[in-house]
């Protein structure tokens, strides 16, 4: 049924998807990167990140970035994965666990490659290291600190969902709503869409009440997508946090049930999206460009997280291609 229910919402998505030619080759790239930085993958392993197709997923989202940078992305996108896998489903590392990775990473991130923390070693140190180099080198000091901040959202809400599983309280729809905000990292990949554009925003302008609604807005779209392709990984080990079950349980409905009205909630978020979109005001010559450059980046978070899914064997969807 969920499948079905993906396929609809895909057919009926209106925006347009993108592809970079160079995501294969850095699919390619990137298994073999990971190797040389010792990552404990054997055979089945190796395979399953090579189906799961991350410089897919990157390439999706930034489509005209240059083969070095799609490298770049791909890699940080990796990283994060990786930091998902190992923070989630039964039997992961438990809140503090979570909360020292957090601060090693940022650490690294906000003061360099220098910085040590004893919570955050080993490969995923390594990899971030190595993701980070070239962003660091060219973005501007306060891009750094935005993705920083990126970050640190993201990894507070990975934290926050593992305290309400580890004390048994599925969340409300609501609640559940806010947090997949920044547990989805939708809000760490919009700054990378100015790496891949070399177009930085102003701090003013990326924190515009028209773009940040339709960040948000876009967040939801992808992040509720997701939910749907993982229910069923979900219902085993995610204690509620998934949109379909936090609905079926808030309503009182079959999940089959709650499927259907978390897709129809997508359907008029989605019309709710291209008309914000086409109501985004003109920043003036000097930087409508770039505005336009992050406002197709975040259009393309919503329809590469669609395609992607639909393609990674990282879900049951996807699995058979």
């Amino acid at each position: 049924m969920t499948e079905a229910v993906l396929r609809s919402l895909a057919s009926g998505c209106p925006l347009v998807p993108r592809l970079s030619p160079h995501a294969d080759p850095v699919q390619d790239w990137l298994v073999g990167q990971l190797d040389r930085l010792g990552l404990p993958l054997d055979a089945a392993a190796r395979r399953r990140l090579a189906r799961a197709g991350f410089a897919r997923y990157a390439g999706r989202l930034y489509p005209d970035a240059t083969e070095p940078d799609l490298r770049v992305l791909a890699a940080l996108f990796t990283w994060f994965f990786l930091v998902d896998d190992a923070c989630d489903g039964p039997g992961r590392p438990d809140p503090t666990g979570i909360r020292a990775l957090r601060d090693g990473a940022l650490a690294l991130l906000r003061e360099g490659p220098r910085a040590r923390h004893p919570g955050f070693s080993g490969p995923l140190r390594r990899l971030l290291v190595q993701a980070w180099r070239e962003p660091r080198r060219r973005m501007p000091a306060r891009w750094r600190l935005r993705f920083a901040d990126a970050v640190a959202d993201h990894l507070d809400g990975v934290w926050g969902e593992a305290v309400a599983r580890s004390a048994g309280r599925p969340p409300g729809v609501d609640e559940y709503v806010a947090l997949r905000r920044t547990t989805s990292a939708a809000y760490v990949s919009y700054p990378l869409i100015e790496f891949a554009t070399g177009r930085p925003l102003p701090d003013a302008v990326y924190h515009h009440p028209a773009l940040r609604r339709l960040g948000e807005l876009a967040n939801d779209l992808l992040s509720w997508f997701n939910d749907i392709a993982s229910l069923d990984r979900d219902r085993a080990t995610a204690g509620g946090h998934n949109l379909v079950l936090a609905v079926a349980a808030e309503r009182g409905v079959p999940v089959g049930t709650a499927v259907e009205l978390v897709a129809a909630r997508w359907r008029t978020e989605m019309a709710r999206f291209t008309a914000l979109r086409a109501a985004v005001p003109s920043f003036g010559p000097a930087l409508d460009e770039s505005v336009t450059a992050h406002l197709d980046g975040v259009t393309n978070a919503v329809r590469g997280t669609v395609d992607w899914t639909l393609e990674s064997a990282r879900y049951p969807v996807g699995a058979g291609r």
